[in-house]
């Protein structure tokens, strides 16, 4: 690679590491995994950066390449990983307690989701992405994204620790219907 390319290459991890790593937490549901996931991508991204670079949307592409090998992780390793709905200790009823909450449930949550759906439900309420973005993003029709969603958000809304951790403020950033933009 070119030192101009490297430099380019360099700048766009520096600028999108952090987007790059929640994205990918979302996805895995831990931090190490989501940092791991996220550099094995980058490294593969590094590999065919001229090509990348010159698209109109690298950041697509990685984001593309995060959810492949998020699925590789799964299909290569049949480990199951068990998350904690409430943790250990809780601290004082405050509003950060409480937000606290929120985040484990909502993740615990997402956790017992399957990969496809976890995945369409990241891509598009955590990332934004409209219906055709997320289906190019993983390598699917708009109609799966749409079906996916619409499964994934039934299970969110009838999952008991959603429910349990504050009736009102949960519910109501939870997307309604069959998903948010189309």
């Amino acid at each position: 690679m070119q030192v101009e390319q490297e430099a380019e290459f360099q700048e766009f991890v520096t600028a999108r590491w952090s987007h790059l790593v929640r994205t990918a937490y979302l996805l895995t549901g831990d931090v190490h995994h989501a940092e791991d996931l996220t550099q094995t991508a980058l490294a593969k991204v590094y590999r065919s950066w001229r090509r990348v670079s010159r698209s109109d949307r690298p950041e697509a592409y990685v984001r593309r390449i995060l959810v492949n090998c998020n699925s590789d992780r799964f299909r290569k390793r049949r480990v199951t990983e068990t998350l904690t709905a409430v943790p250990p200790e809780v601290a004082g009823r405050d509003e950060a307690a409480s937000w606290a909450d929120e985040r484990s449930a909502l993740l615990a949550a997402l956790a017992g989701l399957p990969p496809k759906q976890r995945a369409v439900i990241v891509m598009r309420y955590w990332e934004d992405l409209s219906e055709a973005e997320a289906a190019e993003v993983l390598g699917c029709s708009p109609g799966t994204v749409k079906s996916q969603a619409s499964k994934a958000l039934a299970k969110l809304r009838t999952h008991p620790g959603l429910a349990q951790v504050v009736d009102g403020p949960v519910r109501s950033r939870m997307p309604s219907g069959q998903g948010g933009r189309k």
